[in-house]
């Protein structure tokens, strides 16, 4: 495991946008090989880049307008959510059995995941927002009153989460 982490960190580079100064020479551009005489130009991999030529080589997008950091793998420069599509690990949603794409965001409960649509009461349906309690009973997400009305019945003992 601890491998795998510090392989990712790693792969993940941070991005900086720099002003650039008039009596300075100007630098030359990593991705088009010309001279940056734009007012600002953005340094990572320990290049510079013009605003347009540091691109996600998947879908493109100016990586300096995503955010601060980029991903390369297999000499690929990556926006995060394209790195996580290729390389990414995926599970399964322990609610509808289907698979949930390494970059999707997910709801967590013990070992269980769950995408954020299938995170409701399992009985009810009941959609749960931030802050509301929920139970976990034989790996079955519960809201309060379905997990109360339960224990009156069966008498089983709370999991809080």
């Amino acid at each position: 495991m601890q491998s795998k982490v510090l392989n990712v960190l790693q792969e993940r580079q941070s991005i900086q946008m720099l002003s650039v100064q008039p009596d300075t020479k100007p630098k030359g551009c990593a991705g088009c090989n010309r001279k940056i005489k734009d007012r600002y130009l953005l340094k990572a991999l320990d290049k510079y880049w013009h605003e347009d030529c540091l691109k996600c080589a998947c879908c493109d997008c100016r990586l300096g307008e995503v955010g601060s950091t980029l991903y390369t793998k297999a000499n690929l420069i990556l926006c995060r959510r394209d790195y996580l599509r290729l390389f990414g690990v995926t599970g399964n949603c322990a609610a509808c059995s289907k698979l949930i794409p390494a970059f999707e965001m997910v709801m967590r409960a013990k070992e269980n995941v769950y995408h954020l649509d299938c995170f409701a009461c399992q009985l009810c349906n009941q959609r749960f927002c931030v802050g509301d309690k929920f139970f976990l009973k034989n790996n079955m997400i519960l809201c309060q009153t379905d997990y109360e009305e339960g224990l009156m019945k069966e008498g089983y003992a709370p999991q809080v989460r």
